[in-house]
């Protein structure tokens, strides 16, 4: 199978341009084969700090007879904490936002949102970056195995688009309760909580027939005065439609094509619901 193409998304593509507007174009090419299963043994992301160990090669020229396992280290610059708490009392004031960012998906005027406070999420050069470290000889920094974690990430990215969040030193758990004590989220989290429904005990597995009080008239029935409706009133949409997909995101983890899953899913759920349409 092969794999997916990195920057899928809107937010994982602007990422991968501020990682080129300040890397030597070569090595970002050998870092992007570095970024594969193949290369990269290890990759984890704990308390916004991006660690991966990365495989070398063995070069006698050089006196590496063994294959080398790098160490590579990645961090974003963090908001300071006051900042965080301004951007998210400006986030919960607006509506569209917090619909977006409750149901776990980044919305496309988010960088602007951030601008109005003069900040930004997304990176837009080297300073965003507070670490790059990696354990090879290689004196360039980002060196190849830096941009192999680099583009590594830009992938967790498209499936996860909070890590950016995570990633500037906001949990999404902290941003999720803080939006949802704001008014709007308040009265949001209210819709979007699935009530559990009571259960009643059912008499039977199978369904009783129920006895007849009176025998039935066949010819009323047959050849009653009532005919059938000629055209069905059709029903209304949902009011909140593929809810459970949509909190999944644009690019859950077991989704690796190019086209967003959400998109898929509704252009599936209309062909289904237009299907048979004209027959009834």
């Amino acid at each position: 199978m092969s794999r997916p193409r990195l920057g899928r998304t809107w937010w994982g593509q602007r990422f991968i341009e501020a990682l080129e507007g300040f890397t030597d174009s070569g090595r970002l090419q050998r870092g992007r084969g570095y970024s594969g299963d193949g290369r990269i043994l290890d990759f984890a992301i704990t308390d916004g700090t991006v660690t991966a160990t990365v495989r070398g090669n063995v070069n006698p020229y050089f006196g590496v007879y063994k294959e080398p396992h790098y160490k590579t280290r990645l961090r974003m610059a963090p908001i300071p904490a006051g900042d965080w708490d301004k951007a998210i009392a400006h986030l919960g004031s607006n509506a569209a936002l917090v619909s977006k960012l409750l149901m776990n998906e980044m919305p496309d005027n988010i960088d602007d949102a951030f601008a109005d406070l003069k900040l930004h999420l997304l990176p837009r050069s080297r300073q965003d970056f507070a670490l790059t470290d990696c354990s090879c000889p290689d004196y360039a920094n980002p060196c190849k195995h830096i941009a192999g974690a680099y583009y590594r990430l830009a992938g967790r990215l498209d499936s996860d688009p909070f890590l950016l969040f995570e990633l500037r030193g906001l949990s999404r758990e902290r941003l999720h309760q803080a939006l949802s004590t704001t008014p709007l989220g308040k009265a949001l989290a209210a819709l979007m909580v699935e009530e559990p429904s009571d259960l009643a005990p059912a008499e039977s597995f199978f369904t009783r027939p129920l006895v007849a009080t009176s025998p039935p008239d066949y010819r009323a029935f047959w050849q009653g005065q009532k005919r059938l409706p000629t055209e069905i009133e059709p029903a209304a949409p949902a009011a909140a439609p593929a809810i459970l997909i949509r909190k999944g995101g644009d690019y859950p983890t077991f989704w690796d094509k190019d086209a967003s899953f959400i998109e898929v899913m509704q252009d599936l759920y209309l062909r289904v619901r237009e299907k048979n349409k004209g027959v009834l």
